[in-house]
């Protein structure tokens, strides 16, 4: 079964309603073997294209995973970008900010961590945590030192989706290609995986209180995803809504994802001058003898 990334897809201008959109569908494997051949020619793939991506050395990517607690965004990190050259990938996770970032404008801390030209950069979590966590638990707003006179809870959040959507114009008009995930995830099927991290004692540290405190605002996370899908995917940022209950199906797809993003930027490596074509064969006389 081909899979279509465009049927995962939020168009620009599109109003989200998640309760609308699967959090499981149809798997693109027929068995466990198959999944693993599947992810493994995507792998190699991913790693032909990255090659060229780092070879020629115009264009940077910037993958950006956002989901709840258990959806699975460190697993399809590791699983789908595993053949990868390390050099040419970096990945940064986003906690809650330190004490130096809060005496910063919200993007400062993930701006630093923009991918060079000829890599490919993860967010695990990302500047959008301004427009989620921190719409979820205001106290938060409150806590950055945001002056009074522009701290409006009514009209902050238009404003922040405002300097998100002017950065990745920025970015996409130099060069960087930005694309963004959010694994949807079924409650009841973290309510499953949660119970899991506890039975098994080497998941246990994967697992604490607050993951339980955060479940009690679901309600709340999924209206401010919406708000924020609707508000930030565009042309050339999109956001796809990846059905997460079934990680191997998620892991593929995503895989797909990124290998036909990479496919369109038409990546090659860079082409040799006549002169140094006659240059390298006289090098490699030289070698020979």
């Amino acid at each position: 079964m081909k899979i279509e990334p465009q049927r995962f897809r939020v168009r620009e201008g599109e109003k989200v309603k998640l309760r609308k959109w699967p959090t499981k569908v149809k798997p693109f494997y027929r068995s466990k073997e198959d999944y693993q051949k599947i992810l493994a020619e995507h792998a190699r793939a991913l790693s032909r294209q990255q090659s060229r991506l780092y070879a020629q050395n115009q264009y940077a990517v910037l993958l950006i995973f956002q989901a709840m607690d258990a959806a699975g965004k460190d697993g399809a990190i590791k699983h789908v970008l595993s053949g990868v050259n390390p050099q040419g990938c970096e990945v940064f996770s986003f906690k809650h900010p330190g004490a130096e970032e809060l005496e910063h404008d919200f993007l400062w801390r993930t701006t630093g961590r923009l991918p060079e030209r000829g890599r490919i950069g993860i967010f695990n979590r990302s500047y959008y945590e301004e427009v989620l966590i921190v719409r979820v638990h205001p106290e938060l707003l409150r806590a950055q030192q945001i002056p009074n006179d522009l701290l409006d809870e009514k009209t902050i959040w238009e404003k922040r989706y405002r300097s998100i959507l002017d950065l990745e114009k920025h970015l996409h008009r130099n060069g960087t290609c930005i694309v963004k995930f959010f694994l949807h995830l079924s409650k009841n099927e973290q309510r499953r995986r949660f119970i899991e991290r506890i039975d098994d004692p080497e998941k246990n540290w994967k697992f604490s209180q607050a993951d339980i405190a955060e479940r009690k605002f679901w309600k709340d996370y999924m209206e401010a995803y919406e708000a924020c899908l609707s508000a930030t995917s565009t042309g050339h940022a999109p956001w796809f809504v990846v059905p997460a209950d079934d990680k191997e199906n998620a892991r593929l797809i995503i895989s797909q994802i990124i290998l036909d993003v990479l496919n369109s930027l038409k990546l090659s490596y860079p082409k040799t001058s006549a002169a140094h074509r006659r240059q390298l064969q006289s090098i490699r006389k030289q070698l020979a003898k």
